[in-house]
């Protein structure tokens, strides 16, 4: 069987809807919650919160965030494990990206009344996609170069 590839992640990662986000508090402790994502075809994670959650703060004071995504199933042993930063896309890109999350998940449109709410795109710096349900394992990981402008 051949390797997973690039675009086996994407269907992999477009496959589910929901991941567990980790995000540092300012006190340095960990943090989890599960978001709703969309995954763009540049690999970047997109999702809405309100203003007042933790990882809102957390991310407002450091980009950086994990994701685990898959492996939720019983018998699913497939996960990714997602690296990236973290920003508020403005405008034009805002618009694009809320169209994405909006076809995965029209009550999205709802929530844009929602005092506080706010968006937050991902762009990965590492990602690891495991499949432990094959012997031996297949682990392979993506290399990516750090987004511009970001902080090795």
């Amino acid at each position: 069987m051949d390797p997973l590839n690039r675009a086996d992640l994407l269907t992999f990662l477009r496959s589910h809807r929901y991941a567990v986000v980790a995000s540092v508090s300012p006190s340095g402790h960990p943090e989890a919650a599960v978001v709703g994502i969309v995954v763009t075809d540049e690999l970047e994670l997109f999702f809405d919160t309100l203003a007042i959650t933790r990882k809102a703060g957390n991310l407002a004071g450091n980009a950086r965030v994990a994701f685990v995504i898959g492996g939720a199933g019983n018998d699913d042993e497939r996960t990714v494990q997602y690296e990236g930063l973290a920003d508020t896309p403005r405008l034009g890109e805002l618009e694009r990206l809320k169209e994405l999350y909006f076809a995965r998940f029209p009550d999205g449109r709802e929530r844009m009344s929602w005092p506080g709410i706010t968006y937050f795109r991902v762009r990965p710096v590492w990602i690891r996609y495991s499949d432990f349900s094959r012997t031996p394992p297949e682990i392979v990981e993506f290399p990516l170069a750090e987004p511009s402008g970001a902080v090795p």
